[in-house]
């Protein structure tokens, strides 16, 4: 990203004490500076979450005048209802801690469920990568294509192509998503 934009990045010091807690010190003066701080919060999850966390804190502790979390991947976005008694909304709950660390602003790709970008107070955009598959697939023949979508875009995968392949996934308690098996339509 910053070789694109012709941004130098800037340099950060992490470090581990014995007792695994992190520190993050900004080794750039950002003072009444627009920060923008790009992490994924994808696997090792916890630990990239609290790096960004820490990370704001200290450019908000550093006079930064606007920060902005650039999170490619929010992993908590599928955490985003109450659908069984005594569950947590992690979702809401990562907004809130941003929020708390003192984000100004959010900028995510495509959240898993609408309702997640309203779990954040502050400003958040929301971009999602259509327009460049479009492009690249735009000059292909696709009459013969099989689009392969997981459940939650069943329904529009089969609107667009005659071919869809759904492979319906579970849900087991504490262990992510599974496929348990494939349905295709002619």
């Amino acid at each position: 990203m910053c070789a694109d934009l012709d941004v130098a990045l800037s340099p950060i010091n992490i470090q581990r004490f014995a007792n695994d807690c992190l520190q993050v010190q900004l080794l750039e003066n950002c003072r009444e500076r627009d920060v923008y701080l790009v992490q994924p919060v994808a696997r090792p999850t916890q630990e990239n979450l609290m790096e960004l966390l820490l990370m704001i804190d200290a450019a908000k502790g550093a006079s930064a005048a606007r920060i902005t979390a650039v999170m490619p991947h929010f992993a908590y976005a599928r955490s985003d209802k109450k659908d069984a008694p005594r569950i947590s909304v992690g979702g809401r709950l990562v907004a809130d801690l941003l929020e708390t660390a003192g984000v100004d602003r959010i900028l995510t790709m495509t959240l898993h469920a609408p309702q997640v970008q309203a779990f954040f107070r502050v400003p958040t955009d929301q971009l999602n990568a259509l327009r460049e598959l479009a492009a690249h697939f735009l000059p292909s023949d696709l009459s013969k294509a099989t689009v392969v979508s997981p459940t939650s875009g069943t329904r529009r995968a089969r609107r667009r192509s005659p071919r869809c392949s759904v492979f319906p996934s579970r849900r087991p308690r504490r262990s992510g998503s599974t496929a348990t098996g494939s349905r295709s339509r002619p």
